[in-house]
């Protein structure tokens, strides 16, 4: 029970925070011209949303036209949704280690640097450094895919506490709450991408 009401709470706080007018009137673009694009150009211009993995715009293409970025977004979920198992499994590991070899190394997209970043990922201390290589060894020892979060609607000390409390949970919840925390970083991806300059 604890389990499917901590799961409802963050769907309601990812849906306030992320679905409220401030974050959809700062991303109203031409949807006209986003329907209008081919399939090369929209996955040029989206494929890099889902981390590593263009075949999510390339197959959302296909549920054109889109009335809203919301609805766009909720097409590529879908997509996700729908993918076989090992696709789904694929994309949950396609994404970096918080502060992991792949950061120390340069070797991140450019989305993946500037999220971590925002939460101050990019500065930690020796023994926070320490603490986090630990949490993210033991999370893909327990269950076979990266501890995934949406930094940017967590302070540093918000991720240090979930990943200790979602390391005592099971492979299932956690394996649902990457792909939620997958899909809220996707939508936040969207709406910076699409936002006015």
């Amino acid at each position: 029970m604890r389990l499917h009401l901590g799961h409802a709470l963050f769907v309601l706080f990812a849906g306030l925070l992320l679905g409220g007018p401030a974050v959809a009137a700062s991303a109203d673009p031409d949807m006209g011209a986003i329907n209008g694009m081919d399939r090369a150009a929209f996955v040029q211009k989206f494929g890099g949303i889902f981390e590593k993995s263009p075949w999510v715009a390339e197959q959302a293409w296909d549920r054109k036209p889109f009335a809203s970025v919301d609805d766009m977004h909720a097409a590529m979920v879908n997509v996700v949704k729908s993918a076989p198992l090992p696709s789904q499994l694929a994309l949950l590991q396609s994404h970096p280690d918080l502060a992991g070899k792949e950061a120390q190394a340069g070797a991140m997209t450019a989305s993946s640097v500037s999220e971590q970043a925002s939460a101050g990922l990019n500065a930690l201390s020796k023994a926070e450094i320490t603490q986090i290589s630990d949490y993210n060894a033991a999370y893909r020892r327990k269950f076979g895919f990266p501890f995934i979060i949406a930094v940017r609607m967590h302070t540093k000390e918000g991720i240090f506490f979930d990943f200790s409390r979602r390391l005592q949970n099971d492979t299932q919840t956690e394996y649902a709450n990457d792909l939620q925390n997958v899909y809220a970083i996707t939508l936040l991806r969207l709406n910076t991408m699409l936002a006015p300059k």
